[in-house]
């Protein structure tokens, strides 16, 4: 039985990967970092907790990893472990280079100094365009990050390059564009909407504060986008690829959808704070997939409007149910 290793499998898109690996026959084993007190909740909701080995470890601490690979023997590593929110990146920028960049040349080396036969993915992100040079952001964009996670990133990103020129590892990278799913911590934008739509239609909130609500992003499901991830693993040859559907929406259009699912008009309740703005703001992100369709055979299979109608009645149960609340649980 072929086995993986994957970094940040508590969060999002970590535990969507391991349930689509466990499907594909894995023996699938998650480094769970012990820095604050580790959840495992959405390895629960999707009833594979018990299905994945957890072997403790920590992105900054080179001889943890080591540890984890000469345990768990994995073919294929999938490094989606970060600082993952652009906001925090602001507040704690070098906690965000320590992990969410170095954090990925650690990985590396542990696996170049254990079995440089590993196949590697790195989980980068269109926060890298920031600044966007083209309309459309294919793998051939310059890249201008506006924030610190973005920098971060971009190191994660040209160290795996890096180390497949130099050391012929298999090393990918999939920039992937924004995606979500009920799994989504509540500090992301989608969530943050979705779970206040289920709150106020239940009667316990009565507005939603955002910021920029025109900001465009290429919104995908997280369940869909880890298909991209192991697919770039099984090619001949390692690349980098950008994982998105190619389609924009705005924060506003997103509210639209969401509060009108439950009968809402979102202008009755959402409320502009200029303090929820970035200090450097990115505007618009609109990925171009054409290479993923082309090489992987990749195609999203889930709307924005399924998967936020998902994500509002997870969050209508959840809050029905306010005694566990696992939202309050970072990515």
């Amino acid at each position: 039985m072929k086995a993986a290793l994957i970094t940040g499998i508590t969060g999002q898109d970590g535990a969507y990967l391991a349930r689509f690996l466990l499907g594909k026959g894995y023996q699938v084993y998650g480094l769970l970092a012990r820095r604050s007190t580790a959840t495992t909740w959405r390895l629960d909701e999707l009833d594979i907790v018990n299905q994945v080995e957890l072997l403790e470890g920590d992105l900054t601490d080179l001889s943890s990893l080591i540890r984890a690979i000469q345990i768990a023997k994995p073919v294929e590593v999938y490094n989606l472990a970060a600082q993952s929110f652009v906001g925090t990146s602001w507040e704690q920028p070098i906690l965000t280079a320590q992990i969410t960049g170095l954090g990925v040349l650690n990985v590396l080396e542990a696996i170049r100094l254990t079995d440089p036969g590993i196949r590697f993915y790195q989980a980068s992100t269109s926060e890298m365009f920031g600044f966007i040079q083209e309309p459309m952001q294919s793998e051939k964009t310059p890249f201008y990050p506006r924030s610190p996670y973005g920098v971060a990133k971009l190191y994660g990103h040209w160290i795996s390059v890096n180390y497949r020129e130099s050391f012929g590892m298999f090393a990918c990278s999939g920039i992937l564009f924004n995606h979500e799913s009920p799994l989504r911590g509540i500090e992301f934008v989608t969530r943050k909407v979705t779970d206040a739509v289920a709150r106020i239609k239940l009667g316990k909130q009565t507005q939603l504060a955002l910021g920029n609500i025109d900001a465009k992003r290429d919104w995908g499901f997280a369940g869909d986008y880890v298909e991209a991830m192991w697919l770039m693993l099984q090619q001949q040859e390692a690349d980098d690829y950008v994982i998105a559907t190619g389609h924009t929406t705005t924060v506003r259009e997103m509210c639209r959808i969401a509060f009108e699912y439950v009968g809402l008009h979102y202008e009755d309740y959402v409320v502009i704070d200029p303090k929820l703005y970035r200090p450097a703001e990115v505007d618009i992100l609109l990925g171009n997939p054409e290479k993923a369709y082309r090489k992987l055979g990749w195609r999203p299979r889930t709307s924005l409007e399924q998967f936020i109608r998902m994500m509002v009645d997870a969050d209508l149960n959840r809050v029905r149910n306010e005694g566990f609340s696992p939202i309050l649980a970072s990515i």
